[in-house]
C-alpha cells in the first residue's frame, strides 16, 4: 500500500541536514508502565470491533526495517535513519479497516492527537517504530512506539503512541487544530494553515 517517500538526492525545500537528533515534543516524557500500556485500533475497523495489544503482544508482532529520512516543520532534516518497527501495512492487514475509511486520527499519550489520509498512513516506508539504529527509542524519543511517516513532517509522526482510530472523515489533530497545516507534505513545503488550499482540510 501506497508509495515510498519521494527521493531526489535533496532535501525538501527550507530544510538543512541535522547531525543530531534534537528533542522536540510538547509537554511532559510520559512515564512508561508496561503492566498498564495498551495499544488499540478503533474507530470504522472493518469488523466493527476495537482491537487491542498490551506491550508484550505488541512486541511480538512482526518488525520490518526501513531507511529512510526524517523531516521537521523546524528545518531540520535527517537524513537516511534506519527505523525497526511494526509497519502500518501490517497493522492494517491485522486490522482492516472498513470501507468508506479515508483518514485515520494517530493517539498518543496525554490525548495528543495527528490525523493522516488512509493514504500516507498506508505508505510502503510507514512504520510504529520502536528502534532507531538497531537500538530502542528512549524516552525522550518516543519509547516504546513512536510513528514514522517519511513523506510527511514529523509532527504527523508522534511519539509514544498508542492507538490508531479509522475515520470515515477527515479531523484535524493537536497542531492542526493548532496553526499546522492539515497535509504536512515538506516537499510541498505544507507547514502552516494559512497555505491550506481548498479540499486540504476541514474548516478551522
Amino acid at each position: 500500500m501506497g508509495e515510498p517517500e519521494r527521493r531526489d538526492g535533496g532535501l525538501p525545500p527550507g530544510q538543512r541536514t541535522q547531525r543530531g537528533w534534537p528533542v522536540l515534543h510538547y509537554g511532559p516524557v510520559p512515564r512508561f508502565k508496561p503492566d498498564r500500556w495498551e495499544f488499540q485500533v478503533f474507530g470504522a475497523t472493518a469488523d466493527g470491533a476495537k482491537h487491542a495489544w498490551n506491550h508484550e503482544e505488541f512486541s511480538a508482532l512482526p518488525l520490518s526495517t526501513v531507511t529512510a529520512d526524517l523531516h521537521c516543520v523546524t528545518k531540520f532534516s535527517m537524513r537516511d535513519v534506519e527505523w525497526t518497527g511494526v509497519s502500518a501495512a501490517t497493522l492494517l492487514d491485522l486490522v482492516p479497516p472498513a470501507r468508506g475509511v479515508t483518514h485515520v486520527m494517530v493517539w498518543a499519550e496525554y490525548g495528543y492527537s495527528a490525523n493522516l489520509r488512509l493514504a500516507d498512513f498506508a505508505r510502503a516506508d510507514s512504520l510504529l517504530a520502536t528502534h532507531r539504529g538497531g537500538e530502542p527509542l528512549t524516552a525522550e524519543h518516543g519509547f516504546p512506539v513512536r510513528l514514522v511517516v517519511p513523506g510527511l513532517y514529523a509532527w504527523k509522526g508522534p511519539k509514544w503512541m498508542r492507538g490508531v482510530e479509522y475515520m470515515l472523515a477527515d479531523r484535524r489533530g493537536f497542531w492542526e487544530e493548532r496553526g499546522y497545516h492539515n497535509l504536512g507534505d515538506p516537499w510541498r513545503e505544507q507547514r502552516y494553515s494559512y497555505q491550506e488550499e481548498p479540499g486540504d482540510g476541514p474548516e478551522l
